[in-house]
């Protein structure tokens, strides 16, 4: 069956996950049902900060490092094995979709993705073609070896969000003010919709194959929706998103959105779709709590440069996050963005056992 696909009835099929998974905190909490401790996992958990990480990447390209199912399934593991996570999130990029269909691009160290032909004019949109479960088979057997290994750990699956795909894709590469993107979205409203209405039936096919081949949950990462005014997020931006979510609710997994700076947008978020909403460091959990309304479980949000202080600030910062969180009706702990390159692997280690510990019921 392909990722487009569902059976008679209407309903689309996925692998039945171990009852063992199922009942992990890590889902509990998504679904907003009482947990044996608060799970955790962390954004970019599997990466440059760990030592083991660099040694299996030395010498291949990012892209071409998502390529490779046994190379994915390992890196995907090691910090579930280091960590003692409650998750684990399947190792690729946002724009592997993007690739897979044949846009030129490519990851830059010290860049991030570049595109070599932006994508600017109604033309352009037709090298955006529909993605086939044929075009990343490799996630598919990738995903095939995790659950295998993962045994009751949940696997996260995840996919770029419409609006910082093409961001990318219309930019040419990462942008600090967005201004060709903005001037598409002001300037030509409908060649915009088109564009993001594609992009979100390229993210959704993506999403469903992760989903079918055994991910228990997916995040769909909008980097850079922070950069918008609620009333363009509403307009512009929010129909594409809510597609992409509407397009997997059938499945019955967690669906989890975030953003950067999105304190403005996050009952926009969640109005998208999403039954977890991600949120970064700047904003309280009880106020995103307040901003979402009832109904959703967040996630969050330690800033990730507190790790570089001393084990008791760490542990403070971590108290205050979970002292916000106490009222709420389902928490994932997460840093408020990911894992920044640099830090200490025993410092995550360590947050993870006292949260842990901090929170067992």
């Amino acid at each position: 069956m392909s990722a487009n696909e569902t059976p008679a009835g209407g309903q689309p099929t996925r692998p039945q996950p171990p009852t063992a998974t199922y009942d992990s905190a890590f889902l509990k909490a998504c679904r907003r049902e009482p947990v044996p401790h608060t799970p955790v996992w962390f954004m970019r958990q599997a990466g440059r900060s760990l030592p083991e990480y660099r040694k299996v990447r030395e010498g291949i390209p990012m892209l071409e490092s998502c390529m490779h199912p046994e190379l994915v399934t390992e890196i995907t593991l090691q910090p579930v094995r280091r960590h003692g996570v409650d998750a684990a999130i399947y190792f690729s990029d946002i724009v592997v979709p993007l690739k897979a269909i044949g846009i030129d691009l490519d990851i830059k160290p010290g860049v991030g993705p570049v595109v070599e032909q932006p994508i600017r004019t109604r033309a352009d949109l037709d090298r955006l073609r529909d993605l086939t479960p044929e075009d990343v088979a490799y996630v598919t057997e990738a995903i095939g070896l995790l659950t295998a290994e993962l045994g009751a750990t949940p696997l996260i699956g995840f996919a770029g969000a419409p609006f910082t795909l093409a961001s990318y894709l219309v930019e040419g590469g990462p942008s600090r003010n967005h201004e060709h993107t903005k001037a598409l979205m002001y300037g030509d409203p409908q060649l915009w919709a088109d564009l993001l209405d594609r992009l979100a039936v390229i993210t959704s096919a993506f999403l469903k194959v992760q989903i079918e081949a055994g991910a228990s949950a997916v995040q769909l990462f909008d980097s850079w929706v922070g950069a918008l005014a609620p009333a363009d997020y509403r307009r512009s931006v929010m129909p594409a998103s809510r597609k992409v979510f509407e397009a997997v609710a059938g499945y019955g997994v967690p669906r989890i959105h975030f953003g950067v700076g999105t304190g403005e947008l996050l009952g926009l978020m969640g109005e998208a779709g999403a039954d977890v909403v991600g949120v970064d460091w700047r904003v309280p959990l009880d106020e995103a709590a307040r901003r979402v309304g009832p109904g959703r479980a967040l996630q969050g949000n330690l800033d990730p440069a507190v790790l570089f202080s001393t084990p008791e600030a760490v542990e403070a910062r971590t108290r205050e996050v979970l002292d916000a969180a106490a009222g709420l009706e389902g928490h994932v702990f997460n840093l408020g963005h990911g894992v920044l390159p640099t830090t200490d692997p025993d410092a995550l280690t360590r947050l993870v056992e006292y949260v842990h510990t901090q929170t067992a019921r």
